[in-house]
């Protein structure tokens, strides 16, 4: 069976926009107008704010140019995430969709080369099909299953036979994630990943690993993450989602691997000077955060335990192996805009994931407290909406947000 996130991507596109924007202050009664107001943000686990020590990291750090090859942290940096991950050689990057992007370009630097990719992968879905416009790369899917992974026998069939050149795209990469966000943060083991190389390497293919979250995959599966990825090529690791660094990411390989990485850095604008301010932050997210990540997995547990209590809700808390919970509203009434919008209400954040779901994403500034506060509001504004006590604003493609606003 598919994975089922990528069902309801039209109607959620539509609308997810919403949820990202900068929230606007939220009015507050004038007893309450002096009073700091907890929000308790579970729309991802980019949205955390930088700790002090990454803070002071960063105002320490000595810089210089790093499209030069001078800024001395940022060379300090790569090397020691070129260590951690086991290959020769890492590049900071921007973001994690450039990351993906370069990753894929510099395997396929022949246009008309196709790369074999997840139907709910992050770079099929979510990153503009950049590949494509501007690599010139051809996707092909293959669905995934509920546990991220796709069949081993499909990924073979999917491999265009040299012969047929003439008529079809060649095909030069594979692409896993790892862990997989559409399919609930869930993670693929190294005996998955060592065997998808295996067909990679026995075809005269390159494995790349979207890795923005396999910190998180390690720690849930207790696997050094240099052997979780020994197999792969290239791994992109993102520093803003589970670590908690303020940007970036990094792409791993080989040293020839990224000398040709560095040059479509530069193309696509992702060069930038004194980036050791940036990579300084990223070093103390990697140092402290890490160990962190656990608790933030116990955390998802515990509080797809008590949506499980819900029983307007369907969830399997059994799922849940890392910092990621999807939930599905069973009762018609309800859909996840309104339970989101009034959820705001209550200063709680999250984002619908389909015409029928929502998803929380745990992280280390979330505490104990704070999923004991979100199951509490979760269950008031249910009650509201089914009482039809919230208000909600009318938008003008049809669905509504709270009045609130984002």
């Amino acid at each position: 069976m598919p994975c089922q996130r990528s069902c309801d991507e039209t109607k959620f596109h539509e609308r997810w926009q919403v949820y990202l924007h900068p929230l606007k202050p939220l009015p507050l009664p004038c007893t309450q107008s002096r009073m700091v107001v907890k929000v308790v943000d579970l729309r991802s686990d980019t949205v955390t704010k930088p700790s002090e020590a990454m803070r002071a990291a960063m105002a320490a750090a000595d810089v210089d140019d790093d499209v030069l090859g001078a800024d001395p942290t940022a060379r300090r940096f790569e090397a020691e995430m070129a260590a951690l991950m086991g290959k020769e050689a890492a590049l900071f990057v921007p973001s994690g969709t450039m990351a993906n992007l370069v990753s894929v370009l510099v395997h396929c630097d022949v246009r008309g080369s196709e790369v074999i990719l997840g139907d709910a992968s992050h770079i099929h879905v979510y990153e503009n099909g950049g590949i494509s416009t501007i690599g010139g790369v051809h996707p092909k899917t293959v669905a995934n299953n509920p546990d991220g992974t796709m069949d081993i026998d499909k990924i073979v069939a999917a491999i265009r036979h040299r012969g047929g050149a003439l008529l079809y795209p060649t095909t030069r990469l594979i692409c896993l994630e790892n862990t997989h966000a559409n399919c609930g943060g869930k993670c693929l083991s190294v005996e998955y990943t060592d065997k998808v190389g295996e067909i990679a390497k026995s075809h005269g293919l390159k494995l790349h690993i979207d890795g923005a979250r396999i910190f998180n995959a390690s720690v849930a599966l207790g696997v050094p993450v240099d052997r979780l990825v020994k197999a792969a090529d290239s791994i992109s690791v993102c520093l803003s989602k589970g670590l908690g660094a303020p940007v970036g990411s990094v792409i791993v390989g080989s040293k020839a691997f990224i000398d040709k990485a560095k040059i479509l850095r530069k193309t696509l604008g992702g060069g930038m000077r004194q980036i050791g301010v940036l990579c300084a932050a990223a070093s103390a997210a990697v140092r402290d955060t890490v160990g962190k990540l656990e608790d933030d997995h116990r955390k998802a547990k515990a509080l797809a335990e008590g949506l499980k209590k819900i029983k307007q809700f369907s969830v399997d808390s059994a799922s849940v192996e890392t910092n990621m919970v999807f939930f599905d509203i069973v009762d018609p009434r309800i859909s996840p805009d309104n339970l989101c919008q009034v959820l705001e209400q209550h200063n709680v954040l999250a984002m619908p994931a389909s015409s029928k779901s929502i998803r929380f994403v745990l992280h280390y500034q979330i505490s104990d407290s704070d999923v004991e506060f979100a199951l509490t509001c979760v269950e008031k504004a249910f009650e509201e909406l089914l009482k039809g006590g919230a208000q909600l604003e009318p938008l003008a493609n049809g669905t509504t947000r709270s009045s609130y606003g984002h």
